[in-house]
């Protein structure tokens, strides 16, 4: 009989550790000794279960057998010899998966007597039972394991208690795609950083990374959740600093009115490292947008800043008539007129002492406000309204997108705009 004070408090210990439900430590405990009990009392089909008095220690073991009939497995004829490797006793992988008819292409799965009861033999026993059910015959008790049984127990415990700290985990960050999270950066490995999210580990790859940002060991930053892979032996937590999104999840942090749902972040069209532009919109009569995420004296918009790392931010109103909207995204340069054309472009026009501005250091005020408005946008010279200027035209992103779609992220390193 087991010392149930002594495995008590290592149940206990191994449940806080992994941050898992102590119930579900026993379950992998009696999965174990199951395991164990077959390997050294058991036959190679047996499917043997075991339960555990939490209060007095003791061990019971059972025998499942599955009720079966000719539609669900197949009866060996007599003097029919059995494939290489199926032995009537073997467990086959095919047992345990979804049942399908026998339609002269595949077929059952043999009838094991050590896993298998017939439907009439089972209704003997239990009148009311159904086909499919589970049936338990009690085993003898036994306590004594040897080593190589005790070993199987060993292994058993530690594939369990990792898959349940996996599940644990997954059920932890399932849904949390979209959100900012804090971490250590831990280590740099082939150009990708992993970071120390506590319970887990979290990969930034190179090209989620703000190009020109340094980081360093032990350094705690934010990040947003990109994904959350299942498909991994370890939960992949997918982690980004140069998505849109996570400027627009840091605003959130700073900004009440967008918890509260008075503004809203209409688009976002961002280089990492370099500018971001913002367009946002008011649902609340008497609240202004722009104002709400500058905030008094700048004082909220300098605290998403300081976190990109001085990333220069531009914030817009969002507006439905596309004159007002391209005229506002090319701001900090003032625009005296917007001509609509066909095939969704539009030609600005600008003083010629904000020209520069407008267009932007390489072409990157102008580029910016055409991502986040979805116009191909050309600025030009008010005084020289026939003259096209260089570096002055910039295309569109998506030009099958509507305002205020989700765009994704491009296919290439940086990933620089994004409509909420």
């Amino acid at each position: 009989m087991l010392n149930i004070k002594e495995l008590s408090k290592a149940l206990k210990q191994v449940a806080e550790e992994k941050g898992l439900d102590p119930d579900k430590v026993v379950e992998v405990i009696e999965s174990s000794i199951a395991a164990a009990y077959k390997k050294e009392y058991g036959q190679r089909g047996e499917v043997v279960k075991c339960k555990m008095d939490q209060k007095t220690g003791e061990l019971n073991f059972w025998q499942s057998k599955t009720v079966v009939d000719e539609t669900t497995v197949r009866f060996v004829e007599e003097g029919e010899e059995a494939p290489a490797g199926e032995g009537a006793t073997a467990a086959s992988a095919k047992e345990k998966e979804m049942i399908i008819e026998d339609d002269g292409e595949g077929k059952l799965p043999r009838f094991n007597p050590e896993r298998h009861i017939t439907f009439d033999e089972a209704k003997k026993i239990k009148k009311d039972i159904g086909l499919g059910e589970e049936m338990l015959f009690p085993l003898e008790t036994h306590e004594d394991f040897g080593r190589i049984a005790a070993q199987t127990a060993k292994q058993v415990i530690l594939q369990k208690l990792r898959e349940s700290e996996r599940d644990s985990i997954l059920n932890e960050w399932r849904g949390r795609e979209g959100q900012i999270v804090s971490g250590v950066i831990q280590r740099f490995e082939r150009g990708n950083i992993f970071v120390d999210l506590g319970r887990t580990i979290g990969v930034m790859f190179g090209n989620e990374s703000i190009p020109g940002e340094h980081y360093r060991a032990g350094e705690r930053l934010r990040f947003l959740v990109v994904a959350v892979q299942e498909d991994t032996r370890l939960p992949g937590i997918i982690l980004s600093r140069s998505h849109p999104k996570f400027v627009a999840e840091l605003f959130r942090m700073e900004v009440p009115e967008l918890v509260e749902d008075a503004i809203e972040i209409k688009a976002i069209a961002r280089e990492p490292g370099n500018r971001t532009k913002i367009a946002a919109a008011s649902k609340t009569d008497g609240v202004d947008p722009v104002g709400a995420l500058v905030g008094q004296r700048g004082t909220r918009v300098m605290a998403v800043n300081n976190e990109l790392g001085n990333e220069k931010i531009d914030i817009a109103e969002w507006s439905d008539d596309p004159e007002k909207f391209i005229a506002n995204a090319l701001s900090p340069a003032k625009v005296e007129r917007v001509e609509i054309l066909p095939r969704h472009e539009a030609r600005a026009y600008v003083p010629e002492s904000q020209l520069s501005l407008a267009i932007g250091k390489g072409g990157q005020n102008v580029r910016l406000a055409a991502k986040l408005t979805g116009w191909k946008i050309d600025v030009r010279s008010q005084t020289r309204p026939e003259e096209e200027v260089e570096g002055g035209v910039a295309g569109l992103v998506d030009a099958g997108s509507s305002e205020g779609d989700q765009i994704a992220p491009p296919e290439t390193d940086d990933k620089e705009d994004i409509a909420i």
